[in-house]
């Protein structure tokens, strides 16, 4: 489309769906119309690019996570018609910006569903044949506000103005059987638009339907929410990402959504392959490849088995070979609780036939194992049905061609302890695939002022080619470049002021250093230790014992899982950490605190460019990769971290003189674990620490009496039944955190420096682009 043909197609979309023109449209009415036009003229590019790819070998990404963000934008960017809508809503007195309140698919919670979609980005970028498949959740992952400092949590009704972004296939519809009945499947196809119309790849989301839909009788027998029961618990399956578990309905709630995407995923992919190959299936794990993100959707192994098996007239034997050459194996974690086990009694109340499947593949794996000589105690310690528990990290192993890592330090932490078992059975299957970020949305969306400046100095052909801004190094002693860069992030700052004063009713100023940590609520992930730093220096300041600091303000954004307490616990903390801090005038001159409201993909776009400091504080271990230290990174951050993830590449690609790093690490922290009692050694007696972390108790702020500080306060230095003092080790590490973090703070004090060492990051951050890691997994275990 040229302009005029964009103006021509955005008014005739709003006269017929809206009844209005562009002056007077509502923003909503705008996105629509946008959206409808753009989604016109890529069709053809769309049909075509499924017809090229359907040709040879591809790959699908099954995942229970795509957090895709608001599309509008993104779409608008990689189709080469953002400039074009700029002009035409400017001509017209509009800020384009006012679409940002319309749609934001949150369907994820943090950095694997961000992956998910990094990974779309980029194989449609490169023309990689790669589609997704998920759920289409009503409601997504939920709306967070903070009220008394407390979160609270409502429906996000992401679907408010309609899906513009979406086609509805209902001629590939399917049906997923349960035990207690089955429900319809119904696609919700999303394009894919690759960067300058490379190619046109899909989303496929599947939202939960009944069969049988409203019961007239019922209703007529004026049963009236009897008339919609069918309707309401189908629906149910799609509404929300993760409901609450712990209760056995929640669990049931769980399992049917894994399964119902899966099973639905699986039979649509069985049918591609039909239409395209017929029903001789010896070239099935020939054509395609199926990625498995993390243990979620693991049970398509045995779910493609029970097609084959009871659907194509196969043997156990040659469906269960197919499967384990078509899948292959993700795993996102070291942490034992998100290696997910289910209870077998759930299983043969939902699934029996695929319980039934589950165990024909353990037996196979006990023959395997025994014929490989393993010893039969290890045999039985790997068992994929273990006692009451099926292991779906297990089954993923077993029944799949390659497991990967998603860092170089995880991999190696999955070879030589968490999964060494299994490495030490099948080594070649083992890989490591470092994640990354597509640089489109990541810096070409979120930060044009710096992409601009970029594409001055080197060209524009790093947006595709991201090791290109290694060019950048030769500017780094031109003090024209860093004061323009310089001046570049102050723009990002005064940005996110504005935005943080309109929607956050909070005064910042972008003079003040903006060290940010944003990024999922967890325990490991150590946001509480962030806080206990703040409190550090705060009573460093009023003590007068940091003269010359530089203004700070520290950022948090974060979401809790709704039953997670202890992290709920940590939100209301750092908000009463926010409240001292900004109503102290000896301090609020010099230290800064917010806790920002509903962290999302959006609000990401806006933080990430306005940063100085990225805070990447982890226990050493824990965090597999991380992706939100490669976006801070490539947008000319420093990261204050512990050695961990791909921090650990982030320091070799870009120097310790670049980064802050600090902590124990893992070998270290191997040796402390076994003995390690933070309430007789460190907590006794280092006064600075027991001040810090007394303020959980002693009346400094209030928990509203929930007790949840106290609950924190004895995670700490009692432990609980479940784990040890400190289980996470913020009292091992917070000293030196601190210094390490007023290190920094000093450090850019010298502008013309920090500045140097924030441009080394952004001419070293090629390596964690997706675009690098999705041909990886292209070349190297898709083979396409």
């Amino acid at each position: 489309m040229d302009k005029n043909q964009f103006m021509a197609r955005i008014q005739e979309n709003l006269l017929t769906d809206s009844r209005t023109d562009i002056k007077s449209a509502a923003p909503y009415e705008l996105h629509n119309a946008v959206a409808r036009a753009v989604m016109s003229d890529i069709a053809a590019e769309w049909n075509e690019s499924e017809k090229r790819h359907n040709s040879r070998r591809r790959a699908y990404y099954l995942s229970a996570e795509f957090l895709m963000g608001r599309a509008v934008y993104n779409n608008l960017y990689c189709a080469g018609v953002l400039d074009q809508a700029k002009e035409i809503f400017s001509e017209n007195g509009i800020d384009i910006n006012c679409m940002e309140e319309t749609e934001d698919a949150a369907l994820g919670n943090g950095g694997l569903g961000r992956l998910a979609a990094c990974f779309l980005d980029s194989a449609a970028a490169h023309d990689i044949p790669l589609n997704g498949y998920g759920i289409r959740y009503r409601y997504g992952l939920f709306r967070q506000s903070i009220s008394n400092g407390f979160q609270c949590e409502s429906a996000d009704n992401w679907l408010e103005h309609g899906d513009a972004w979406s086609v509805r296939s209902e001629k590939d519809a399917v049906t997923v059987e349960f035990a207690d009945g089955a429900v319809r499947a119904v696609p919700y196809d999303m394009p894919i638009i690759g960067y300058d119309r490379k190619s046109v790849n899909t989303l496929r989301l599947w939202q939960a339907e009944s069969m049988g839909g409203f019961d007239f009788g019922r209703f007529d027998d004026q049963k009236y929410l009897e008339a919609s029961e069918e309707d309401i618990l189908a629906e149910s399956i799609s509404d929300v990402l993760y409901p609450n578990d712990n209760t056995e309905q929640g669990r049931l709630l769980r399992l049917k959504q894994q399964y119902f995407f899966v099973s639905a995923s699986i039979q649509d992919i069985v049918r591609r392959y039909k239409k395209s190959y017929g029903s001789d299936f010896s070239s099935f794990a020939k054509m395609y490849a199926v990625q498995l993100n993390d243990t979620h959707p693991t049970v398509a192994i045995p779910e493609l088995v029970r097609i084959l098996m009871f659907r194509e007239g196969m043997s156990f034997n040659d469906a269960f070979e197919i499967a384990r050459k078509t899948f292959d194996y993700t795993n996102h974690t070291v942490m034992g609780e998100a290696l997910e086990k289910w209870d077998v009694k759930l299983f043969k109340r939902l699934i029996p036939t695929i319980y039934e499947i589950i165990t024909l593949i353990d037996a196979k794996r006990e023959k395997e194992f025994a014929e490989k000589g393993v010893d039969s105690a290890k045999i039985s310690s790997m068992a994929i049905i273990d006692g009451n528990l099926i292991h779906m990290a297990r089954m993923a192993i077993y029944g799949s061609s390659h497991i990967n890592g998603v860092a170089a330090l995880h991999t190696d932490i999955l070879k030589n302890d968490v999964l060494k078992d299994w490495y030490a059975i099948y080594p070649e299957r083992f890989q490591n695939k470092t994640n990354g970020i597509t640089p489109r949305r990541w810096i070409g969306l979120c930060n044009p002022e710096l992409s601009s400046l970029i594409t001055e100095k080197i060209g524009d052909g790093w947006i595709t080619d991201l090791d290109r801004l290694s060019e950048l190094k030769k500017f780094v002693d031109d003090p024209s470049v860093i004061d323009r860069f310089n001046e570049i992030k102050r723009i990002k700052k005064q940005q996110l002021c504005d935005y943080i004063k309109e929607h956050e009713h909070f005064e910042l100023s972008p003079d003040f250093i903006f060290d940010i940590q944003v990024k999922r609520l967890h325990e490991y992930k150590r946001q509480l230790l962030n806080a206990f730093s703040i409190m550090d220096l705060y009573f460093k300041v009023k003590e007068h014992k940091l003269p010359d600091l530089q203004p700070t303000a520290f950022i948090f954004g974060a979401k809790a899982a709704p039953a997670y307490r202890r992290a709920k616990g940590i939100i209301k903390y750092i908000n009463e950490v926010a409240k001292l801090v900004n109503n102290d005038p000896d301090v609020n001159g010099k230290l800064r605190v917010i806790f920002v409201s509903n962290y999302n993909v959006s609000y990401a776009e806006k933080l990430i460019p306005a940063a100085d400091i990225s805070e990447q504080i982890s226990t050493a271990g824990l965090e597999a990769s991380g992706t939100g230290n490669m976006k801070f990174m490539l947008n000319g951050a420093v990261t204050l971290g512990t050695y961990d993830g791909a921090n650990v590449e982030i320091v070799e690609e870009a120097g310790w003189e670049n980064e802050y790093i600090f902590g124990a690490r893992v070998e270290e922290l191997a040796k402390i674990r076994p003995n390690y009692r933070p309430k007789e050694k460190i907590y006794y007696t280092n006064e600075r620490v027991k001040r810090v972390v007394n303020t959980l108790v002693d009346g400094t702020f209030n928990d509203g009496d929930t007790g949840m500080f106290g609950e924190l306060f004895n995670s700490l230095i009692n432990g609980a039944s479940w784990h040890k003092p400190d289980n996470y080790f913020l009292l091992t590490d917070l000293e030196g955190y601190v210094d390490t973090k007023l290190r920094a703070l000093y450090d850019y004090k010298n502008r013309n420096m920090f500045g140097k060492k924030c441009w080394m990051n952004i001419a070293n951050s090629g390596k964690f682009s997706s675009d690098r890691t999705v041909k990886q997994y292209a070349e190297e275990l898709w083979e396409l």
